[in-house]
């Protein structure tokens, strides 16, 4: 997929198109780029049309200008979406990609065809106590990126990949994200707890991976509980880039979400 530009933005997407297909946006995690789904790419070319972009500060979307901000980034794939007159999408958002794809449904509604969300929380309803850890274990995350980037990538690959092939890959990403990109993440919080969430008309499908760290389990649990309509998923031998770990029952739950099978085979339900 060639790169390409969004005007008046410092956002660079990637399409990939199959005539009348529908169309599915992936949105990557933090401190890598579009290139984490890589696997979900080859899987999926040919039935379906594919968007993939960089957030701002990753990847070819690193050259932000003073002001620019995370919380653009809905507006961005709105404008992306109208320029490339795509009219719904399947949103799949991991980590950081998780909290984008949730910003852009609260805003975006109408432009959901359903939602897929791993290894994150719901940002309607985050816990005061599981905000502020968080919190706390990113402000470590930075200040071991200040000493030495190789330093944070080998931690980060630890904590966002399980298998040693898919942390080998995570790092190799890691390790070429800027320094000054740190800035744009800054209003991450100004996307949390800002909306309600009204009744979806769309489905929604949560996970993550069994080795994910202990609290996006329960960040799972609880969103769960908060709809209990939506389905929710545990992946084997996954942590929390569950799509990097275990490609292949990824890609066969995605396909079966989309084509509304209402189960996923061989993944265990979150209760």
């Amino acid at each position: 997929m060639e790169p390409i530009t969004l005007a008046n933005s410092p956002i660079t997407y990637f399409v990939s198109r199959t005539g009348q297909a529908e169309w599915v946006l992936f949105l990557h995690a933090a401190f890598v780029d579009h290139n984490m789904f890589r696997a979900q790419f080859a899987y999926f070319v040919g039935k379906y049309n594919i968007l993939a972009v960089d957030i701002i500060g990753h990847g070819q979307s690193a050259a932000g200008q003073k002001g620019d901000r995370i919380d653009q980034m809905s507006k961005w794939l709105s404008d992306i979406m109208e320029t490339e007159h795509i009219d719904k999408v399947h949103i799949v958002g991991v980590s950081l990609g998780a909290v984008l794809a949730q910003d852009f449904a609260n805003r975006y509604p109408h432009a959901v065809s359903s939602l897929a969300c791993f290894g994150g929380y719901d940002i309607n309803h985050f816990d005061g106590y599981m905000k502020a850890e968080n919190s706390a274990k990113q402000m470590l995350m930075m200040l071991k990126s200040i000493f030495s980037i190789k330093w944070f990538a080998e931690a980060n690959k630890k904590i966002s990949a399980y298998t040693p092939q898919a942390q080998n890959e995570f790092f190799d990403m890691n390790i070429r994200f800027p320094k000054k990109s740190f800035m744009y993440l800054a209003a991450l919080d100004s996307m949390v707890n800002q909306y309600e969430t009204g009744q979806r008309k769309y489905p929604l499908l949560i996970g993550c991976g069994k080795f994910d760290i202990p609290m996006e389990l329960e960040a799972v649990k609880a969103w769960k509980r908060s709809e209990p309509d939506c389905t929710a998923v545990l992946f084997e031998n996954a942590g929390h880039c569950v799509n990097m770990d275990a490609p292949q029952e990824f890609n066969k739950t995605m396909e079966a979400f989309w084509k509304g099978a209402g189960h996923c085979r061989g993944r265990e339900k979150i209760t």
